[in-house]
């Protein structure tokens, strides 16, 4: 089944021996426990199990060995290869995050020879207006210039209030003289987007695009507090908008973003990043996304950023999670096989598709 992944990241342009792709296994920048490392983890085994075989590995090989085949192949090979594998076929690529160290979208179709679009980052459009020369009078003009010019060719909008703030933001758009201020303190002092009363104005911002609106939430590094990253936090805000808003990764918040979507006709989610991070036990949580979400508001991602092991395992680990998760339901008798058939090609990609307006593509 060919997939469309509604959320991910370029796969990484340097090649990445043993400590690298360890550090890309991970969200935290700690080092692992002493004597270990990150590839001592559900991740780090499945990649030794599923990724091995795309590079003509046996299951399970020797991490060493497995770097030595990467470093062998190239990261170009390797990249190809794992991409071309995951089956992935549109992917919705998040351009905002590390930029530089990343394939862009049109290099990451090339190298999957798939399809790509790109999703804008709001916080990375308000720190390019920022870093181009504006004054806090003028901010508000010169973002909603340049947002306007890169939702013209985007298919979606992303926001990391959950990093930045938190997502128990005051759900009503700032005035005028509220953006102005701060954006006046924010010019001044430099650096990341962080005030709130400018989070708010970036989200309200992007619902005047009409695109769809991406929202980290639940797990990720330690710049957030997972307690804030809870989306019935936004509830509120919810009730205000009316285009698509989309929960990425949800997890331990997972049910929660079931429910909302359950509730709102305009809320999706995914279990995305939670997929390739729960490895061997990532059925379980693919079958929690089931219990309540109606199936069509539920969405495949993987959220790979970095090394293309993350790309290919957040397919293939989803793909074996739904039919283990589908196909115990159609053998018990609830479901039927042509049910089950149907649900898979939603979730996968026709929700994805609808959601985005993506059917011609």
């Amino acid at each position: 089944m060919p997939l469309v992944d509604h959320h991910v990241h370029g796969a990484a342009t340097a090649p990445l021996d043993v400590a690298a792709l360890a550090a890309g296994l991970t969200e935290s920048p700690f080092p692992a426990a002493p004597g270990t490392s990150y590839l001592d983890s559900q991740l780090g085994f499945a990649v030794r199990r599923w990724c091995a075989p795309v590079l003509d590995l046996p299951p399970h090989v020797d991490a060493g060995e497995y770097a030595a085949r990467r470093a062998e192949l190239g990261v170009q090979e390797v990249t190809r290869r794992l991409l071309r594998a995951s089956g992935i076929a549109l992917f919705l690529v998040e351009t905002g995050y590390r930029a530089r160290e990343i394939l862009a979208p049109s290099a990451m179709a090339a190298a999957a020879g798939a399809q790509a679009a790109e999703v804008v980052r709001l916080e990375a459009v308000a720190e390019d207006v920022a870093g181009g020369g504006t004054d806090a009078a003028g901010f508000a003009g010169a973002l909603a210039a340049a947002l306007h010019e890169r939702a013209r060719t985007a298919v979606g909008l992303k926001s990391v209030i959950a990093y930045r703030y938190g997502l128990d933001f005051e759900p009503e758009p700032p005035t005028a003289a509220e953006v102005r201020q701060a954006a006046g303190t924010w010019l001044r002092a430099g650096g990341r987007v962080t005030d709130p009363v400018l989070l708010r104005h970036l989200l309200w911002a992007g619902v005047e695009t009409g695109l769809p609106l991406q929202f980290h939430v639940g797990l990720g590094d330690p710049d957030l507090t997972m307690h804030r990253t809870d989306p019935s936090l936004m509830t509120e805000f919810v009730r205000r908008v009316r285009v698509p808003v989309l929960l990425l990764h949800c997890y331990p918040h997972h049910r929660t973003a079931a429910y909302l979507a359950s509730v709102f006709p305009h809320v999706h989610m995914d279990v995305g990043l939670a997929v390739n991070f729960t490895g061997a036990r990532s059925r379980a949580v693919v079958a929690e996304s089931l219990e309540v979400a109606p199936f069509g508001k539920v969405l495949f991602s993987s959220d790979a950023f970095g090394p293309p092991e993350l790309h290919h395992l957040g397919a293939l680990l989803w793909r074996r999670a739904m039919t283990s998760v589908l196909g115990e339901w159609v053998a018990d008798g609830d479901w039927s096989h042509a049910d089950a058939v149907r649900v898979a090609g939603m979730v996968g990609a026709g929700n994805a598709r609808r959601v985005y307006g993506l059917e011609q593509v």
